[in-house]
């Protein structure tokens, strides 16, 4: 049975996972461009209050408290130009019950994550340099000093370039591959490899969400407790923005809201 289903809003398709019910979420589509996580947080509940960030593709990962200072800072600081207000960090987690968590992504991997047991949830921005840097494993251990335990997390990767298309340098491959303490020939032999071999010299196919996947099940997760989804950004044009394939600064949005 798939974990995977579409869901529809005013005949607009949005995706969401089994494993993170019950809990309000979605990984939306092109279709609801240009919405703001504000707008499509009605959508999951017309109640929620709406976090989001500055994403930089680093591995900072923020709770409201942090967001509402940095974004009271930036507007402080800020000039006339269209500086944004919103602090820099690439994810989100709750801390109180009714909070949407938001991340945007054209190619990238957005994460979401769900605690079962006390209602926490986060959402994660996590491409190739985030993903080297472990940033999805570093949410859940911040999430694990804020209470949350292991064995109640479920996690969500949503729509993202899937590997077989995801060409990239080799060095890249090392960097990423390097966060699961191995070698990229060694994990090119891997059951589930994170990376595949390229004809092109000097290149390789990056699975990133197979790769974040691969460092959940080091860090303890069974693989009962999470999901991949089965769509790529890059490949189903008429679903999902991708920035490999048009080259254009577009995004979908990815949400959940705690309880």
């Amino acid at each position: 049975m798939t974990r995977w289903h579409w869901c529809n809003w005013q005949g607009l398709p949005y995706l969401t996972c089994s494993l993170l019910e019950p809990l309000p979420h979605g990984f939306f589509t092109r279709d609801f461009s240009p919405r703001t996580p504000a707008e499509l947080s009605v959508i999951l509940d017309d109640r929620a209050q709406t976090f989001r960030v500055k994403q930089v593709h680093g591995d900072r990962v923020l709770v409201p408290a942090e967001i509402q200072a940095g974004q009271v800072m930036s507007e402080a600081t800020a000039s006339n130009s269209e500086q944004s207000t919103y602090p820099h960090a690439d994810g989100l987690i709750s801390d109180r019950p009714g909070q949407a968590m938001w991340v945007c992504s054209a190619d990238c991997t957005p994460a979401l994550i769900a605690d079962l047991e006390r209602g926490q949830v986060a959402a994660v921005h996590s491409g190739w340099r985030g993903t080297a840097a472990g940033i999805v494993p570093k949410a859940i251990e911040q999430m694990r000093r804020q209470g949350s335990r292991l064995e109640h997390l479920r996690v969500a990767l949503g729509p993202a370039i899937s590997g077989p298309v995801y060409q990239v340098a080799d060095e890249v491959a090392e960097q990423v591959v390097a966060s699961l303490n191995t070698s990229l020939p060694e994990a090119q032999q891997w059951e589930q490899p994170p990376v595949l071999p390229d004809p092109e010299p000097g290149k390789a196919r990056l699975d990133v969400r197979q790769t974040i996947a691969q460092q959940l099940r080091q860090l303890g997760l069974a693989d009962d407790q999470l999901a991949i989804a089965p769509h790529c950004t890059y490949s189903e044009g008429d679903r999902f923005f991708s920035y490999r394939r048009d080259g254009t600064k577009t995004v979908q949005w990815s949400g959940i809201v705690s309880a």
